[in-house]
């Protein structure tokens, strides 16, 4: 058989071992507020959620994908660089998931592929140009999402929660959470989906620029095979649950009602959801814990724990640099067994 279709082959499916630990590294993001609020068991959120993870490939398309795969630039992309990235992400996202950090599997991914690209730049043309494997035309909206989209979610959840006291400021707690209660499957369907179709594009993109680098596509457009393959991963990734960070997420961070469960995936789903219409890699663990301190400030500052959320930024800000690190570790290593055809 070819080596080149072995390597390849064995890519694509790290590439879908990726997209599962994504799925139950944000199982989490996708669960915590109905397993919180009790509207939903673990056992029966996270099917739910999985369903909706893998019915988003029917929509959407792949604007996401593609930003994913130009995050570095096309002469410095190579099959070893992308396996680098992916093992990156990987060693970071099982390590945040072990200490029970809600951190973003997308800015690892982000991280890792970018820190593969610069170590490849640096082994070939120097360290001091490391800096010219990254795209900045991809790159620069990206990180401005990060901000974005997690603002946007904390605004948007903020304004629900003060709509939804007015329209039942009539109403006893315990009516609105009958409600609530059933518009929360509601909500945590769409959150769920917005998951699948921003997060399952990450890998798709990564795959597909396996693809076309190697030559097997002659363009970088996402083949239908591909589409199907990362929302099944990321949809039995979901199914293996996230039970450490549910408990952060879920119950360390706010106090949530059905009502506020509902305001804050609502919110979520809805910046999400803006984001991938416009090709932009976003956080779901970043824009839900944004839209879960938006609910509970509404109520009184002192109602979210901004230690434990600081905590939690923290752990974000240091996502990329050190997913970075460890896949240009990775570069490192394989280059050991390969030689410079990195």
């Amino acid at each position: 058989m070819d080596p080149t279709l072995i390597l390849v082959v064995c890519i694509i499916l790290v590439a879908l071992v990726f997209d599962y630990i994504n799925g139950f590294h944000d199982a989490a993001n996708s669960i915590a507020t109905v397993v919180a609020t009790r509207v939903l068991t673990p056992g029966q959120a996270v099917v739910w959620a999985a369903f909706f993870n893998f019915v988003a490939a029917f929509s959407f398309g792949t604007l996401v994908a593609r930003t994913v795969v130009k995050g570095v630039n096309m002469d410095v992309i190579s099959v070893y660089v992308i396996l680098a990235g992916l093992l990156g992400a990987i060693a970071w996202d099982l390590i945040t998931w072990y200490w029970g950090l809600p951190t973003s599997s997308s800015h690892a991914l982000l991280g890792g592929y970018a820190g593969a690209g610069m170590a490849k730049v640096a082994l070939t043309r120097g360290f001091t140009h490391s800096l010219e494997a990254v795209n900045f035309e991809a790159w620069g909206p990206t990180l401005i999402f990060i901000m974005v989209a997690t603002l946007l979610g904390l605004v948007l959840a903020y304004g629900l929660m003060t709509g939804i006291y007015w329209a039942f400021r009539h109403a006893s707690p315990k009516k609105m959470d009958v409600w609530f209660r059933r518009l929360q499957l509601v909500s945590a369907a769409v959150f769920s989906y917005s998951h699948g179709t921003n997060d399952a594009q990450k890998t798709m993109g990564i795959i597909t620029g396996v693809l076309f680098t190697t030559g097997m596509i002659p363009a970088l457009t996402v083949p239908i095979w591909v589409i199907f393959a990362a929302h099944t991963a990321i949809g039995l990734g979901t199914l293996s649950g996230g039970w450490r960070i549910v408990k952060t997420m879920g119950g360390r961070l706010t106090r949530l009602k059905p009502r506020s469960g509902f305001a804050a995936e609502t919110a979520a789903a809805i910046s999400i959801l803006f984001s991938s219409e416009l090709g932009m890699p976003v956080s779901t663990t970043h824009v839900i814990a944004g839209a879960i301190a938006g609910v509970g400030s509404i109520q009184r500052t002192r109602a979210v724990r901004w230690g434990l959320a600081s905590t939690i930024v923290w752990a974000w800000i240091f996502t990329i640099p050190a997913a970075a690190a460890v896949g240009a570790i990775s570069l490192l290593i394989i280059r050991l067994f390969v030689g410079d055809k990195i």
